[in-house]
């Protein structure tokens, strides 16, 4: 199963990283555990200092902007 972690604090931009991750997950027909990372000096540590940001299996994948499903969905596949 794979780990996903969406970076941010919550706001709009990360609740549609989220859900556009949810979906890609549902077209994708991949089982994966979603975790939210709120804590600043985590998302820092993890070399991310403009949110949203995602990371997939402990690798950041996207930060700063929030990818298209199609653009998730490419991601999880590689």
């Amino acid at each position: 199963m794979r780990k996903i972690q969406v970076l941010g604090p919550g706001c709009r931009n990360c609740r549609n990283l989220e859900a556009n991750v949810r979906e890609a997950l549902q077209q994708a027909g991949v089982e994966a555990e979603i975790e939210k990372v709120t804590d600043f000096a985590e998302i820092a540590r993890m070399g991310v200092m403009r949110t949203p940001g995602l990371v997939v299996d402990g690798q950041v994948k996207v930060f700063g902007r929030v990818p298209t499903v199609d653009e998730i969905r490419g991601i999880l596949q590689s």
